[in-house]
Parts: C-alpha cells; structure tokens; sequence
C-alpha cells in the first residue's frame, strides 16, 4: 500500500520487459499515440457486445492487449484528465473538483509535472493532434481540461504533418463523438434490437433509443480510429509507434459518468506495441489510468518523479495492482464526496456525504440525457424494481460493498451481510482505503476554497487552456436526439466538459 512501491526506477522495470537478446535497433525509444475518447465504457465489439460494429478497434485489439479492468480514478473528466498527465490522484494535487482552479493561477505543488514536461528533456516531440491532412475526413478539436494553471509550454505542435520528421514523438488524439450530446455518421442501431441496456435502466422506448444512440457514437469512433491507424501506416510510422486507446472516463448512461458506480470510471484500454506486446492477447488485471502514465514513462526510458502513483503495467505484465482506487467529488453543482476500492471480487463505496441522495440534481445532465427525466418519472409512478429506484433515496448509506463476480451491475449492497465472507471483505477494503487516504494525502475533507468554486459554478464558459474548438453544443439537441456529425471541434463548450 506504500506510495514508494509505486515509484520504483522506471529504466529497471522497462529492461525486465525487454527481451535480453535484444539489438540497438530494438532498444530504440518508440513514438508514443494516446487515442483517447470521452466517456465510453468497454462496449465495443471487441469486449464482446454484439449490438455495435466496430471493425477497426476490433482488428486493433487482435493485434494489440485488451485490458478488461480498466478505470480512470473519477467518474468525470477533468479531475480524471488531471490525475492522467501528471500521474497523481487528482485528490493528491488538489485537482479533486470538476472544472475547478480555472481563473484563479492555481499551480500544481512544487515538483509535480505534467507528461509533456517529463518526455521533452528525454528527446521526445509533444503534440496535440488538431490539425490532419486536407484530405483526410478527421477532425478533433483537442481536449486537456485540467483543473490546474499549466506551464506556458505544453505542446510542441498540433500538427500531424510534424510526427514523422520529429521522432520520437508523444501525440494525444482526442475523439468526443460519445459525449453529449452524441453525434455519429455511422449507420443506425435499432432500438428494439439491442440487447445490451445495463439492468439499472428500465427496459422503455425512451431509454433503448438513447442507448442506441450511445452505441452509434462508438461506431463513429471506430471510423475515426480506423484514419488515425491508416496515417500511421501511410506514413510509415505504425510498425514504431505505441498506440494507446483510452476512455477518459465511463459512459453517461444515467449511472455512470459523473456517479461513483462502476460505470462511471470504467474504461476500455487497447495497446498496441508491435514486437513487445503479445497479438491477441488480453489482461483482466486491474489497471488504473495512473498506470498508462508510468507506462508512458517507462516506454520512454523516463524515470518516475517521486509522489506518482502508476505501475508501467502496460510494459511489465507480471506485476499486477492488488487495489484499485477512485474518488468522486465536486461536479458542477452537486457537492459529494465519495471514495471507493476493488480488489477485483467486491468492491467498496464510502459516501462521506450520506445525508445526500445517489442522483443528485445536475444541470447539465438533467438538459441532455432524456433517461434521467425517464427514470424519474417512472420512479414516481412506481414503476421501478428496487435496483433500479435506490438511486431516488433521499439519503444513501454511509457504506456499499458490491459482489461483482455475482452483481456487476451493483444492484445489491452487502454491506449489512450478516454472510461472514461479505463482512472480511468489507472490513479489509475498508481498511485499505482508510491507509489509502492518508497515503495520498487526500485533499477531499477540506472545504473547495471560493476562488476556485467561482471559476466554475456560474461562470461564463470561456475554456482557458484547454485548445479552441474543444467544446460541444449548449443544448437544443439533448433530450435523446442526436447529431448527425463526424465533426470532433468546432463548437461552443458545455458547462459539463
């Protein structure tokens, strides 16, 4: 449980994942691709659903490692996106409140840096990808979101003409097709056929189309990274490069994004390191997106600052992460603190704030996802299952523990068992988050100072720092309808984002 596990030299645990008959040629530092996509869960063809079609992440995964137990450290995206680029809990840096520290020059602590600061001294160009050839339907508006003041240099270039005469490079893509409101271009889903919709969602029109609608975006992302693999290899860049495709944070599905249940921070992580990676394989470890970031590192031959909390999981895959941990606080409007643990059987939510319901009342949520306003009124006209309702309880328990070998879906707290295993297995997670509080020096119990929570809640939406044309529509095409788009930028931002 001690930080300093995490921090072990990174040059060492990369020449254990390198083979020892290894040439100069094969010692020779990789590019570096993070294709990262907004808020989606492992629901692509490749994690077994049948409702979607996604051919290119399929083929990718068959090429690459598939990780099943993938998740960012919150249910939302810019504490996630803080926690990423500079591989610490966001609760550790004060990073903890979505949209937080945006007006207010707030700096990360002395000695905290972010990827970019840590690759470039080692040789490696950075870039965030906005601009493609003219000739390629592909388009992102570039997305980093972090609730710090960064450095005055981040990215070297946003140019894809810049990769292949500047190697090694480290590039972010950034695809938002899966948040809302959805926009796809691929071809429909029929409501009436899926088969997928999480139990906790009542079995309505209403909810099937949006599902669908859900489903149709991932659709487009396939096509988009389907482009992205094709410049590589057009390029000549695919056989050197590290692809990475990552969720930022779980999907919107009314328990998911923006909750501390386990759709809220589940994500799919495909890797593809040609050489290295074993094709087909797949890995049901738990792996946090801490761990992408000293991956990233050790792929890089990076040593680790001291304080991040990552294992280079996705170069050494004989270690594996005994706990995994997530934090869910401030989003919008809706004040919350919730911590939570897994040891990849149960796993254990503390509410700290109990007297609060599960689903609280969220602006912008409430405006773009038509399934809230379902539920809701469904729950008023007792048409729920008690699975489905406990989320409209006034107040919550202090304490959730949830069997996922039996309950994937989280339906049944077995924090009340009197079933001996249930109660071993709370106690010792709730032990293990107890040591993990004080280990990472959580930030959450103290008060948000005014200066930041102003930067946020009711502020005007200008987006500092976070790349022009990153934002999405205000509204008008929520409540289930959905763009018919390809277009990744472009667009005013939403007070979620």
């Amino acid at each position: 449980m001690s930080p300093r596990l995490y921090c072990l030299p990174i040059a060492v645990l990369l020449l254990a994942a390198i083979p020892t008959d290894a040439t100069a040629e094969d010692l020779a530092r990789p590019n570096v691709l993070w294709i990262v996509a907004e808020d989606l869960c492992p629901d692509l063809g490749c994690y077994g659903n049948a409702d979607v079609t996604t051919p290119h992440l399929d083929r990718f995964a068959r090429e690459g490692c598939l990780y099943r137990n993938a998740f960012a450290t919150s249910p939302v995206c810019s504490p996630s996106r803080s926690a990423l680029i500079t591989g610490m809990y966001q609760t550790s840096i004060g990073a903890h409140h979505h949209r937080s520290h945006r007006t207010d020059g707030y700096r990360l602590p002395e000695g905290v840096k972010i990827l970019p600061e840590l690759l470039r001294p080692a040789g490696y160009y950075c870039v965030q990808l906005r601009q493609f050839p003219a000739d390629v339907d592909l388009h992102s508006g570039g997305k980093e979101d972090w609730n710090f003041t960064h450095p005055e240099l981040v990215w070297d270039s946003h140019a894809w003409s810049d990769l292949k005469s500047h190697q090694p490079f480290y590039a972010q893509v950034n695809f938002g097709e899966a948040h809302r409101p959805y926009r796809s271009s691929g071809p429909a889903i029929d409501p009436e056929k899926v088969t997928t919709l999480p139990p906790y969602i009542a079995d309505h029109p209403i909810a099937r189309r949006d599902w669908a609608d859900y489903l149709e975006t991932l659709q487009t992302i396939d096509e988009k990274f389907g482009r992205v693999i094709d410049l590589l290899r057009a390029d000549g860049l695919l056989d050197n490069t590290v692809v990475i495709f990552l969720g930022d944070n779980g999907r919107e599905d009314f328990r998911g994004k923006s909750t501390a249940f386990l759709a809220g921070s589940h994500v799919p992580l495909l890797v593809r390191w040609p050489g290295k990676i074993a094709p087909g394989s797949e890995n049901d470890g738990l792996v946090s997106l801490l761990d992408v970031h000293a991956s990233t590192c050790a792929i890089a031959g990076v040593e680790l600052p001291a304080g991040c909390a990552g294992l280079p999981l996705l170069v050494d895959s004989k270690q594996r992460r005994e706990y995994l941990f997530t934090a869910r606080d401030r989003i919008e409007n809706a004040v919350d603190r919730v911590r939570t643990v897994q040891d990849g059987r149960y796993r254990y939510l503390r509410n700290f704030l109990p007297d609060r319901p599960h689903l609280m009342d969220r602006r912008y949520y409430d405006r773009t996802n038509p399934v809230r306003n379902l539920m809701r009124q469904m729950h008023a006209d007792g048409k729920l299952t008690p699975g489905q309702a406990k989320v409209f309880a006034p107040q919550r328990p202090p304490e959730e523990l949830y069997d996922l070998s039996t309950d994937p879906f989280e339906l049944k707290n077995l924090a009340g068992s009197p079933d001996p295993a249930h109660q071993a297995a709370l106690k010792n997670l709730r032990e293990q988050l107890d040591a993990w509080l004080v280990e990472t020096q959580d930030q959450g119990a103290q008060p948000e100072p005014p200066e930041a929570v102003n930067a946020t809640v009711g502020r005007g939406r200008r987006r500092r720092g976070t790349g022009d044309g990153d934002g999405r529509g205000r509204g008008g095409n929520g409540g289930g309808q959905r763009r018919r788009s390809d277009q990744g930028g472009g667009r005013r931002p939403s007070p979620d984002r």
